[in-house]
Order: structure tokens, then sequence, then C-alpha cells
């Protein structure tokens, strides 16, 4: 074995998974008498993790178990969070309720309706084939409460972007697949997708994709924005555009700092550094001067050639995103490290 070759990075579990496999054990609890040692459930795709008991509690009429939420080698938010979940009886069929540090749907657009808790429907439908394969088991009618608490929950989701989407007081339970796989770049998409359909559902007919927090700060104090229509895009402009080409708004601005940029308008759609690498041979044929092929980076390319680099770099962004939304009316803004503005092209 090469001891040089990169580790495989380790998989793991979402929300979702957890709370599914914490009510599995709360109802075994509930209507057979006991907790279990460790819980297995299925998974969407017929996987069948088992999961530890970290917490458990009963009293009359209900119970709750608690897992703790291992996200494996990706750098997860919630990743060591306690995800508990207490299971009573109640009339008719399952009941979801948010717990402390779950979040609740105030505004449209999201796949869960306004005023309910914030537990998506793939862990929705998760908990609610536990509940009938027990109950049938068991020979208990399916009727039951849950309810789902993240302890800390209310400080983790300040750094996630629940309040932006109008998810109050709290995380929200996820999961399409119950597998968090290592810094997969599918969640951070999935978040956009989530931002473009919020915005839409509250009637902006304007919002912004930046590549970071200053180019997020320029932008919205730019075109004054509220925080519903600011799309954290980060390096994934690929993936925004294609989501809005099928779920379009009326007019689409696009920020970020002079590197991440350049390789946008020399038609990069992923801005990572490990991904796509500015071209400093074409910036040299775009303004003229060869000196550009031999610099190391984009800063020093601008510090060589200046602001009419920064407008040929806002221009040339500009002609590539309206190459795929040719219906919106979209305009490019330029940044420094500093978040000065080095050059605006377009709407």
């Amino acid at each position: 074995m090469d001891k040089d070759a990169p580790k495989e990075l380790r998989r793991g579990w979402t929300t979702g998974a957890c709370a599914t496999a914490a009510t599995r054990a709360a109802l075994m609890r509930l209507w057979g008498g006991d907790f279990p040692e460790t819980v297995t459930i299925r998974l969407p795709r017929g996987e069948t993790p088992s999961f530890a008991l970290a917490q458990t509690d009963a009293g009359a009429g209900w119970a709750e178990a608690g897992i703790i939420k291992d996200a494996g080698d990706d750098p997860d938010v919630t990743h060591g969070a306690l995800i508990k979940v207490r299971v009573a009886a109640s009339d008719g069929g399952v009941v979801f309720r948010a717990g402390q540090g779950v979040g609740v749907v105030t505004r449209p657009g999201l796949p869960i309706a306004v005023g309910e808790p914030a537990i998506n429907p793939v862990p929705r439908a998760m908990m609610d084939e536990v509940v009938a394969d027990l109950a049938a088991e068991y020979g208990r009618a399916p009727d039951v409460t849950i309810t789902v608490s993240v302890p800390n929950g209310a400080e983790l989701a300040a750094k996630t972007w629940n309040p932006r989407l109008g998810i109050e007081g709290g995380l929200s339970i996820l999961g399409t697949t119950g597998i968090v796989r290592p810094f997969s770049c599918a969640a951070w998409i999935a978040s956009i997708h989530r931002g473009i359909d919020v915005a839409r559902a509250a009637g902006l007919a304007h919002v912004a994709g930046t590549t970071g927090a200053t180019s997020e700060r320029v932008v919205q104090g730019l075109y004054g924005l509220p925080d519903h229509a600011m799309l954290d895009m980060g390096d994934f402009v690929g993936g925004m555009i294609k989501y809005l080409r099928r779920h379009p708004v009326a007019r689409l601005t696009v920020g970020g700092g002079i590197g991440k940029m350049v390789k946008l308008a020399q038609g990069a759609m992923d801005l990572h550094s490990g991904r796509s690498q500015a071209d400093f041979g074409q910036l040299a044929e775009w303004m003229g001067d060869a000196r550009l092929t031999d610099m190391n980076t984009v800063l020093q390319a601008y510090e060589v050639a200046g602001q009419d680099l920064a407008q040929q770099v806002a221009e040339r962004a500009l002609a590539r995103l309206r190459s795929d939304l040719p219906e919106t009316m979209i305009d490019v803004v330029v940044i420094d490290r500093a978040g000065a503005i080095l050059a605006r092209a377009g709407a």
C-alpha cells in the first residue's frame, strides 16, 4: 500500500437519518417496553446503517432517544450535534413538531409549508415508514407525535442559510439519501437552489449571486437588496445558472473578486482553484500586453494592466452569463479583496 496515497474520506449520516434512528429507538421503548442498545434503519437507497444511542428517557405515554450525528470527514456544522426525538401517542396519524433547536418555516418557496417544522420531505417519509413498520410489528395504531430537537440547534443554525431562507428558531432536519458524502458540492448547490426558490416565492425580481462574504456585502449595499435576495453561490456559478434557466428571475447580479471573475470571463462554471485556473496567455491577448503571460496571479496582472483589465473581465463575464440566460437582465460587479469596486458591466 502506498503510504503517500490520499486517505479515503469517511462518509457520515444526515440529520434526517439520525432523527429516523432516534424515532425507531424511542418507539421501541414506547410500544415494546425497552430501548435497544443500537438501532438499525433502512435508507432510501437500501443501506442499513446502525446507530448507538447517546441519550434515552421515558415517561407516561412518551419516550425519547438521542443520537450524536457523525458527519464523517465532512466539515458539517452539525457534526457532533445531539439529535433527539420524543414520541408520544396522538390521534390521526403521524404529526411532526419542532422541539428546541429545530426551525419553523416562515417563508414560501421551500418544500415544507409555512408554519411547519423544518423537517424535510425525505426524513419525514423515513420516519413515517418506521412508524408504519413498528406499528404493524407491535400491533399498534400508527398515530404518534414526533418532536425533533437539537439542543444547540439555534446557535448552529446561525452558521447556515436558514435565517436567510426564512427558517426561524433552529436547524433543518435534512437529507435525501441519509448519507453525508465528504466535501460534497451537492449540499451547497442545493442551498443555492432553495435560495432561488425562496426569492421567487417572495416575488423578488432581483437576486444576486456572490462568491464570498465581501462581494455579498458590496453587492447587497450597492442595490439595497434584502437578505433573501442574496445567493451565496461561492464557486458554483454553474449550479446557480443551470437552476435559473429552469426557474428564472427578472434580474441577476453576479459579484466577486477579480481572480474568480477572470475564470468566469474565460468560460469556467466552477470557480474553485482546484478545478479551474486563470489563463494568463488569454489575458495577454485581451489586453495586447505580452507581459501578462508571465504573471503569477490575477492580482499581479491587474496591478500591471490596471482598470482596463478589470473592465474587460466584467464585460466578458457578462457576455458569458448572457449566453446562458439570454432572457434575464444581468450585471456584473468586480471587486478587490478589500471590497472596492474595480469594474461593473451590464444592466
